[in-house]
């Protein structure tokens, strides 16, 4: 018997080519983890350096008092009761101004953007206000309705409800035109159009312009408490600015401050969850 012996070839196991360029990962162009509270590392390293400044003697005390002289005079102030009414009646002010401004830009931004005839009737009116200084329409308006809080509460509600609308009614009209379409086709009614389509479009552009219509309502409140008032922020500063007292103006100004920071930061909060359903570069 012959017996056949047959011997396999060895083959080589050959490790796979891998291509460095592939395995490196991929950069990221996101701007990356949002910082925890990192819209107040600004304002910190601005009063970081400010007491700095003033601890060197780098400011002149008259001038740019020193932030434990601003919180000293801000603290003798609240103790007396001074502080604390004129807060109230600036937030009081600066509130029912918003509110009229609010109510009124909401309403013509949806009546002109869903109209052809609301838009022919209100956005050129809106356009040309928007032109004119608000400002400007102080000795107008104390003519109208004369030099007491009417005339401060109408003229905040023209500086908040300007961008609100112009922001609503961008939103409105940016609407890609395929929704209506779709909408027309399922049978939606105009009442379920503005709710499952206008609403969610024009949310967006609502928010930018209820930031700009919330600081707008603490700039406007700063020249208006200065004109025949007995009381306000803007009050306590010009009566301050008669004494020379820098560290009264500068309680002042860090109040209306923080007060814009506040009110712009809880926008910001209630923007992020109301439209959490946005991947943006935000979130």
């Amino acid at each position: 018997m012959t017996t056949t012996t047959t011997t396999a070839a060895t083959t080589p196991v050959l490790a796979p080519v891998t291509a460095p360029a592939a395995r490196r990962r991929r950069r990221s162009l996101a701007p990356g983890r949002r910082l925890p509270a990192s819209r107040l590392i600004g304002p910190a390293l601005l009063l970081a350096l400010w007491a700095g400044a003033s601890a060197a003697g780098r400011l002149d005390p008259g001038a740019i008092p020193a932030p434990w002289t601003v919180l000293r005079t801000a603290a003798h102030l609240w103790t007396d009761g001074t502080l604390t009414t004129d807060i109230l009646t600036s937030l009081q002010r600066a509130g029912a101004g918003f509110a009229i401004g609010l109510t009124a830009g909401v309403v013509l931004a949806l009546v002109s953007g869903l109209s052809r005839v609301g838009e022919a009737l209100i956005d050129g009116s809106v356009q040309l206000n928007r032109a004119i200084p608000t400002l400007g329409l102080i000795p107008l308006f104390i003519l109208w309705l004369g030099i007491g809080e009417t005339f401060k509460i109408a003229i905040i509600a023209i500086v908040v409800y300007i961008p609100i609308y112009l922001n609503t009614h961008a939103a409105l009209s940016g609407i890609d035109h395929r929704f209506v379409e779709l909408a027309e086709v399922q049978g939606l009614s105009r009442l379920g159009f503005v709710r499952q389509i206008v609403i969610p479009g024009a949310l967006p552009g609502f928010f930018v312009g209820l930031r700009l219509g919330v600081t707008g309502s603490w700039l406007g409140l700063v020249v208006l408490e200065q004109i025949n008032a007995t009381s306000g922020l803007g009050y306590l500063m010009f009566q301050a600015q008669n004494y020379g007292q820098s560290d009264v103006i500068l309680v002042g100004l860090l109040v209306y401050g923080v007060f814009g920071l506040v009110s712009d930061s809880a926008v910001r909060i209630v923007e992020r969850r109301v439209l959490s359903w946005r991947r943006t570069l935000s979130n």
